[in-house]
């Protein structure tokens, strides 16, 4: 068992998500930043899918029952990053406050074993599936592991302090005036703090609508770029809702995604156009 010494602001457990049930109305859910978990679960050993913890921000400490490997990705924390490392039997670990970017990912050697829900282990936020998020003194029940992977540490990503965002424009970005396009393009839209899970809030100017009459409810996919009424987009993440009824403008490229999931509250976000195809 691992037990949860302090919880941090949000901590939850994460897998791949729960891809391929829209139609059911749920969420795919999963690491908002998945190359970051990904990458952590090859450097303990574990299949790329098992389950480890996503932190926001200030991180979370953990008392360990059984020594085991483990590794840290994404946001960069003051403890070792991109390496393997042994936490003893009943040593604590701690994770900090990100020195920049926003998640954390911890996987340890032969992940988390936690109930699944519709055959995943991740915490959605938006439906309520899966286990809840992390409260001081919760216990995480460990499966079991295999060797660590041969590898004395990889290189990291780098937290882009302005991320730049590849964007398909549509399905309706009939609804965004002309002005609106031409500053989706040239200007850069700070974090709002009301951002989370399920989408990231967009501050700054507000682009103008063409139209503003209602639209039925249509799909949403992960990195929609949403536009409600007050005129400020929603990038949406990894607990987006399945339908919405604001008009959908563009879609940031599934690679870019993950940049944005880091991106803090204030971080300058940038569109960059591309063609669609």
């Amino acid at each position: 068992m691992i037990t949860v010494l302090r919880a941090g602001p949000l901590t939850t457990v994460q897998d791949l998500g729960r891809p391929g049930l829209a139609q059911l109305g749920v969420p795919r859910s999963g690491a908002a930043d998945l190359p970051a978990l990904r990458l952590a679960n090859r450097l303990v050993g574990n299949p790329e899918g098992a389950a480890g913890l996503e932190t926001t921000l200030l991180g979370c400490a953990l008392r360990f029952g059984t020594g085991r490997w483990v590794a840290l990705t994404g946001a960069p924390v003051p403890a070792p990053m991109g390496v393997p490392f042994r936490v003893p039997a009943g040593g604590t670990l701690e994770i900090g406050t990100a020195l920049a970017g926003l998640r954390t990912y911890l996987a340890v050697g032969g992940g988390l074993a936690v109930p699944a829900t519709l055959g995943s282990r991740s915490t959605d936020l938006l439906s309520g599936l899966g286990p809840a998020p992390l409260r001081d003194g919760d216990t995480l029940p460990l499966g079991d592991p295999g060797p660590p992977a041969a590898v004395d540490a990889v290189p990291l990503p780098p937290v882009a302090a302005e991320p730049v965002l590849r964007l398909r424009f549509g399905p309706r970005d009939d609804r965004l005036a002309p002005a609106a396009r031409r500053m989706l393009a040239a200007e850069a839209f700070p974090v709002s703090p009301d951002s989370d899970r399920i989408g990231v809030r967009l501050a700054g100017p507000a682009l103008p609508r063409s139209r503003t009459d209602e639209l039925p409810s249509e799909p949403i996919v992960l990195g929609s770029v949403q536009l409600p009424p007050d005129g400020r987009p929603v990038l949406f993440l990894a607990d987006h809702p399945t339908t919405g009824g604001y008009p959908v403008v563009g879609v940031v490229h599934p690679a870019d995604v993950p940049a944005a999931a880091q991106a803090r509250p204030g971080t300058r976000l940038r569109f960059r156009p591309v063609p669609p195809g």
